[in-house]
């Protein structure tokens, strides 16, 4: 395939076109009084979400040089919610404005890599002043508050998840899923979550998310590592029989074993995703017993002298009403009313106790704690209700938002949300110390930036954006913000409208980072655009061998 290249100016202002049509469209969603936007569905009605990470990875443009500029956008996005889970639209708000801002320094012929230096050093400003003036989560009522924020002001979601969090602990698994009616519920139920995902992506069956979802699956519980796929067909052939989703968690799954697991997924002969076992050595054969235990099932062990290709049937296999795997954790939701599982539970929580209390060493009884914490405080389900499946699924990504930046919140603290704890830190870049004029440009850049979220709430609200930074700018009082909901100035903590700390770093450092990079870019390298209507070419799949087993399977 040919391609194309542009250079200098030209490039610049294609990078920068396509990071503005991205942030206008994931702009509009910012704030309490942000609007929602429709995404066309490959089947079904259209998704409808005022999640900025959503409507970004949505936008795939048809020139292929502004669809460059928008990819750096969309990378801010996925990036700001893969570490604090929120705050995807302040990011992209910032990060255009950033863009904007030192593209026009560079057209002025000022020096831009000091620039970018003045910028970096404010950016390390502001940031240390925001987690100076952050304040701890110190109750229900705060996490409520975070969580109502971030859902766009729905304050039975914060209630509800700040009921979940009071009913698992703060750090406790708590998981989002559709409900049967129309109501939002919070249940506990039995269960576990443990620090392993996925040990390839191949395996998520949500492309957009990146996670795995299996309802009723089969658990394979392997002490070993398998490398050949020859032991593990009696066990798959079996599982595929039933027509249920197996879930296998290994010491590792390489080779072989991996390539035909992945390529029989992909075909659909079998529902499978492979997971590395949680813990080391001994350790690592607790857990597994631990998992075992929840889940009904068996770990298979040649210790204990059971041979994986000797497993023919589902009957050493454990069970669960749902598990999700994501790249970094494995949750398993089990039925609560199962009383023979409730015993076992209880039975094995017992012994953990007892460990504890024999053992001397403080590191082992801290893991200990970790696994009593892990099989005793369950697992707390939002199921989230609607009256259509667009409106459930509109209020199931807000649930999904409110969750992460409460999670944030607890880890990191609060700050004044509405865009002023930014805006307010801003005031340190007054006495920064610079090198040369160049960089005291780049400190400038950034507090003009720093308006931007608090004008893009005004904005969305149909309020005036200069009157209002205008009056902020006057204030003493760091905590007095625009509440866009009244449209009145108040005590923005007193009002509850708080934004996680993580969140609002974060937003920040990745917006700065992306845009850093954009200015740095003089030269672009796309495909011709006639070369993309040459017709449709096969991709490569993931290759496998043939041994035997039962049709429709590859091993």
């Amino acid at each position: 395939m040919s391609k194309q290249i542009v250079h200098g100016d030209q490039c610049r202002k294609k990078i920068i076109e396509g990071i503005n049509v991205v942030a206008n469209a994931v702009g509009i969603t910012l704030g309490p009084k942000g609007r929602c936007v429709a995404i066309e569905q490959s089947y079904g009605p259209p998704k409808i979400t005022k999640d900025g990470v959503s409507v970004a990875k949505a936008i795939q443009l048809k020139d292929k040089s502004l669809n460059v500029g928008a990819q750096f956008v969309i990378s801010v996005a996925s990036k700001t919610a893969d570490v604090a889970g929120d705050g995807t639209t302040t990011a992209t708000v910032i990060a255009d404005a950033a863009v904007r801002e030192l593209n026009k320094a560079e057209v002025a012929g000022i020096d831009i890599q000091e620039v970018r230096k003045g910028a970096e050093k404010a950016v390390e400003a502001v940031i240390a002043d925001v987690r100076k003036n952050s304040s701890p989560v110190k109750n229900e009522e705060e996490i409520a508050q975070v969580a109502t924020v971030s859902s766009n002001g729905d304050r039975e979601i914060g209630e509800k998840i700040a009921n979940a969090m009071k009913q698992v602990g703060q750090e406790g698994v708590i998981t989002v899923e559709d409900s049967k009616n129309f109501n939002f519920e919070v249940e506990v139920v039995k269960g576990m979550r443990f620090d392993r995902g996925y040990i390839s992506q191949y395996f998520a069956t949500n492309r957009e998310k990146m996670i795995t979802e299996f309802e009723n699956p089969y658990i394979l519980l392997l002490d070993q590592k398998v490398s050949t796929v020859q032991p593990l067909v009696p066990v798959l052939e079996a599982v595929a029989h039933t027509g249920k989703p197996l879930v296998l968690i290994a010491d590792d799954v390489d080779g072989e074993a991996l390539t035909a697991l992945i390529l029989n997924n992909l075909k659909g002969s079998i529902k499978v995703v492979a997971v590395k076992a949680p813990g080391f050595g001994d350790r690592k054969k607790e857990m597994l017993e631990d998992i075992a235990i929840l889940t009904n099932g068996e770990v298979i062990t040649e210790q204990l002298g059971i041979k994986l290709e000797k497993v023919n049937d589902t009957s050493k296999l454990g069970t669960a009403n749902r598990v999700i795997v994501t790249k970094d954790h494995t949750t398993i939701v089990h039925d609560k009313n199962n009383s023979d599982i409730e015993k076992k539970v209880n039975s094995r929580c017992e012994q953990i106790r007892e460990a504890i209390k024999d053992t001397t060493s403080d590191y082992e009884k801290e893991k200990l704690q970790e696994r009593l914490a892990k099989l005793r405080n369950g697992v707390a389900v939002l199921k989230v209700g609607g009256a259509t499946e667009v409106e459930q699924k509109e209020r199931k990504d807000r649930v999904e938002d409110a969750l992460h930046a409460t999670r944030a919140a607890v880890e990191e603290g609060i700050v004044p949300g509405g865009g002023v704890a930014l805006f307010y830190a801003s005031r340190v870049l007054d006495s920064l110390k610079f090198d040369n004029e160049d960089q005291r440009v780049g400190i400038n850049i950034i507090k003009k930036v720093l308006e931007a979220p608090v004008r893009q709430i005004v904005k969305n609200a149909g309020g005036k954006e200069d009157v209002v930074v205008n009056e902020l700018s006057k204030s003493n009082d760091k905590n007095r913000g625009f509440d866009a909901r009244t449209m009145q100035y108040v005590d923005m903590i007193k009002a509850g409208i708080v934004d996680p700390t993580k969140v609002v770093r974060t937003a920040l450092q990745d917006a700065f980072s992306v845009a850093s990079l954009v200015i740095a870019t003089s030269a672009m390298i796309t495909d011709h655009e006639e070369d993309n209507n040459t017709g449709n070419r096969s991709g490569g799949g993931v290759g496998g061998g043939h041994h035997g087993g039962m049709g429709g399977m590859d091993f």
